[in-house]
């Protein structure tokens, strides 16, 4: 655990690396439509982002809300996943980029989600996904510990003080390798897909320089698609649809 201020001061390090770095926008701009996929735009109800950061899924997804802990210019809504101030039946689509595994009681948001869904809304996460190669990189090259085998909170009930967590292999311990029987109850899966995503590994993400040019992207986007072939082996992220049964 971190102070919760740790999320305020990774988000404004993230937004000089977006501005400075092309290649990150070029990788995120593929990682937004992979999600948009999943929306369909004509629903009734808000589309609405938890844990936004620095607010580029509405580049993409046109209306959408974007909301965060912490107050900044380009945000919509401040709150979290855990208390969210939208009326029952009033959002059409929740979309967590990254945030699932930031989730200490994975359980309590959903709960929260199942009150502001529609009828048939849905939930979008987009994850990490630990494989046999990318355990190396989220394990040993990044900040956040992966809790390969750390317990997972389930308690439905939302934590009074919030603090900052991380537990980047959760969403695969859950969707993936279904270590915990019967959670996410009452939810259906209705999409799952894990990929080969090198083209952010090698990127650097928002804090390390790239290993490669921008022009390449293309390029390595294509072998990312060969190799996503054996998730297993090769897959470093994951998109998830969940819906309430």
């Amino acid at each position: 655990m971190s102070p919760l201020g740790q999320h305020q001061i990774e988000i404004q390090r993230n937004r000089k690396a977006w501005e400075s770095k092309p290649l990150l926008r070029d990788i995120y701009g593929h990682f937004y439509e992979s999600i948009k996929q999943l929306i369909d735009p004509s629903w009734r109800g808000a589309i609405v982002e938890i844990g936004s950061g620095i607010g580029n899924l509405r580049e993409h997804v046109k209306g959408a809300i974007c909301s965060d802990l912490f107050p900044n210019p380009w945000l919509d809504v401040v709150c979290d996943g855990y208390r969210l101030p939208f009326k029952q039946g009033s959002v059409s689509h929740l979309v967590l980029f990254d945030v699932f595994h930031h989730l200490q009681m994975p359980a309590a948001f959903l709960a929260e989600a199942r009150r502001v869904l529609i009828r048939g809304g849905r939930v979008i996460i987009f994850e990490p996904y630990i494989s046999l190669s990318s355990a190396f990189v989220y394990g040993l090259l990044h900040h956040e510990p992966v809790a390969w085998s750390a317990p997972i909170n389930l308690s439905s009930t939302p934590p009074d003080v919030q603090e900052y967590y991380a537990g980047q292999g959760n969403a695969t311990r859950i969707f993936f390798r279904n270590e915990i029987p019967g959670f996410p109850g009452g939810w259906r899966v209705f999409s799952k897909l894990a990929f080969s995503s090198f083209s952010y590994v090698l990127s650097g993400g928002y804090s390390k320089p790239a290993f490669y040019p921008s022009r390449l992207f293309p390029m390595i986007n294509r072998l990312d698609a060969k190799l996503s072939r054996w998730p297993a082996l090769f897959g470093s992220r994951c998109l998830v649809g969940l819906t309430p049964e």
